[in-house]
């Protein structure tokens, strides 16, 4: 089902779009970051082919633009294909901003996903896996993430070893995202966190999927690192019919930023824009 423009943002067809304001942090704003937010464009799943090129320059201009960093939320590539990657590689050639990234399940699927990573590294371009990074005070921890199902229906370590291995996937993801989020606070007292994935951390941002595929589309798991590391927003991809916003348990604004969700919310460019 489309879904209806949220009420923090304004799409236009060709102006530029309104940034949300995060809700109230615990977190102390130093009067210099709150005179000048920074402004964070997001989108997951721009499933870049080898005849895309050309395709994106105007993309990656008006995020410079628009934004002052780029998130790329998983499945870069639509096939996963290494000379997908070196397309995007040239397109991104017209981003002057930073941009951090997680790859994807289409990222994974020719098992090249340590070549597109290659492909893509630039100084400015920072890959997440477990990983964290702090551009312009603010912190960024991510990871794919996996499936496994939501809430009550969250699959459990239970029966064959097959299925044992597909619930340790989602939580070894969890684990990397919390290990992540931990070295933020460990290393950058009281950054502002920012987490991003692939797949979805709760069930609210997959609604309009069919109930039948939930639990390939993300996991519970993945959201106890947000709630318990107080993370200030998390985005992902992935469900490409999915609902834009969403929270966790304890109220942690979740956005799913696939681009075809974005598409269809009216957006003049496929990027959401967040103020930190």
């Amino acid at each position: 089902m489309e879904q209806q423009p949220q009420s923090y943002v304004t799409p236009q067809p060709v102006q530029p779009l309104q940034p949300t304001t995060p809700q109230h942090s615990d977190l102390p704003v130093p009067t210099s970051e709150a005179a000048k937010p920074v402004r964070i464009a997001a989108v997951g799943d721009i499933h870049v082919r080898e005849t895309d090129k050309g395709k994106w320059i105007d993309f990656f201009k008006a995020a410079s633009e628009q934004a002052d960093i780029l998130l790329l939320c998983g499945d870069l590539t639509d096939h996963g294909y290494a000379k997908e990657a070196e397309v995007l590689a040239e397109e991104m050639r017209a981003c002057t901003i930073p941009v951090v990234c997680v790859l994807g399940n289409h990222d994974h699927d020719k098992n090249e996903h340590d070549e597109i990573r290659t492909c893509l590294m630039r100084d400015n371009v920072h890959f997440l896996d477990g990983d964290a990074v702090v551009i312009k005070n603010v912190g960024f921890a991510g990871v794919k993430g996996f499936g496994g199902g939501f809430d009550k229906y969250m699959l459990s370590m239970f029966g064959e070893s097959s299925n044992k291995a597909f619930v340790q996937e989602a939580v070894d993801e969890a684990l990397k995202l919390e290990a992540g989020l931990s070295r933020l606070d460990t290393e950058h007292p009281g950054v502002k966190k920012i987490a991003v994935l692939h797949y979805a951390p709760i069930k609210a941002t997959v609604e309009g999927e069919p109930e039948a595929i939930h639990p390939f589309l993300g996991c519970s798991r993945l959201a106890e690192p947000l709630d318990r590391q107080n993370v200030l927003a998390c985005f992902h991809g992935h469900a490409h019919v999915g609902t834009l916003e969403g929270e966790t348990a304890k109220g942690i604004k979740v956005f799913n930023v696939a681009k075809p969700i974005l598409q269809k919310a009216g957006f003049a460019m496929p990027f959401f824009l967040y103020h930190v």
